[in-house]
């Protein structure tokens, strides 16, 4: 009887462990949006933006799109600088506890992201024989690359509303269309510091989840 119940219990396990074909069909979808990018623009008065978000859960893994809008205006002595642009990530995220009940998720993945940009610097120089003059310097239809090393947390509130948050490892930036000047900022990216070859990047989510089957 007792080796019965053990052979029970192990096929049982075996049959919750394995991976059949309809694992790999699409689960759900949740879309939301970053309260971090919201927060920013209500208090910060140099910075305006919106980033939206949407995951496809499939078996183990979600494949994650993210795109957003990201402009700029800093004033202080060395000039006026601004820039605007729109960027996107594209990427995939494995999760570490598939078989919670509530369908929590703890993740590990990667990105890469892409930004159309423009920005402008207006500032002023000296020169010994016409004096101080103000000059303005302007990149249009810029464009960056870089790719990021993302993990985090996803977790279900009430129904279909989720929280959650991204934590972002950035690094491999490259720029094109910016002979005018090097670009300061890169929307989506960041500051982009010569003497720094990555930065940082945080997330906080508002997402509702959609059953697709």
């Amino acid at each position: 009887m007792f080796c019965a119940g053990l052979t029970v219990s192990a096929q049982e396990k075996k049959k919750r462990d394995s991976v059949t074909v309809r694992d790999f069909i699409p689960k759900a979808i949740r879309v939301g949006g970053d309260v971090v990018a919201l927060v920013r623009s209500q208090y910060e008065d140099s910075y305006s933006g919106w980033e939206m978000n949407a995951e496809v859960d499939i078996h183990r893994y979600i494949l994650a799109f993210e795109t957003g809008n990201w402009q700029l205006d800093l004033n202080s002595e060395d000039g006026l600088y601004a820039n605007k642009g729109t960027y996107f990530r594209i990427g995939a995220d494995v999760n570490f506890i598939p078989r919670n009940p509530q369908g929590n998720i703890l993740f590990l993945g990667a990105r890469y992201g892409r930004s159309i940009f423009s920005e402008s610097l207006t500032t002023m120089v000296s020169d010994p024989v016409w004096g101080d003059q103000e000059v303005q310097y302007n990149t249009d239809d810029a464009n960056g690359r870089w790719f990021e090393v993302t993990g985090g947390l996803r977790v279900r509130l009430w129904k279909i509303v989720w929280l959650g948050y991204t934590a972002r490892y950035k690094f491999g930036l490259a720029t094109n269309g910016t002979d005018t000047m090097e670009p300061h900022d890169v929307p989506g990216y960041g500051t982009n510091d010569s003497e720094k070859d990555s930065t940082w990047g945080f997330s906080y989510l508002v997402m509702i989840r959609l059953p697709l089957r």
